[in-house]
């Protein structure tokens, strides 16, 4: 069963912010990848179909497919990981977080649904609409 990580998304104020500040920072069709300090030493359960959930303005909003997890070492000579990840954003149902530092496992049955599945609901609404409905708590 794949496990997932999830992280705040700094900085960000919607999803389609995320989507602009990658087009920009990584152009093309290939994948793009988010550098963190710590590596998931549960490293085969990640890679075994799991996803990066992104955390934006407290509410757990979008999440891309990992695709690989890969040691680094910066310039200034520390060791990170480097999270390699398809460049579809694939919308879930709001959740909210509090926050929390670094990333964390999210376990699959704890996951939110993907906004495309039957139980999601609202992958109708303009976007403005559900930022506002997430704002106020309602949804």
């Amino acid at each position: 069963m794949a496990l997932h990580l999830i992280k705040l998304c700094v900085g960000v104020d919607s999803i389609e912010d995320l989507e602009a500040r990658r087009a920009k920072s990584a152009p093309g069709s290939g994948p793009v990848f988010h550098v963190t300090r710590m590596s998931p030493k549960r490293r085969d359960e990640v890679l075994d179909g799991g996803s990066l959930y992104w955390v934006i303005k407290r509410v757990i909003q979008v999440r891309q497919r990992i695709i690989d997890l890969e040691e680094i070492t910066g310039e200034d000579g520390i060791s990170r990981c480097c999270i390699w990840m398809d460049r579809e954003l694939i919308r879930t149902s709001p959740r909210p977080k509090k926050p929390f530092q670094g990333w964390r496992y999210l376990k699959a049955a704890d996951a939110p649904p993907d906004l495309s599945s039957p139980a999601a609901g609202g992958e109708e609404l303009p976007g403005e609409l559900r930022r506002k409905l997430i704002e106020l708590g309602a949804w």
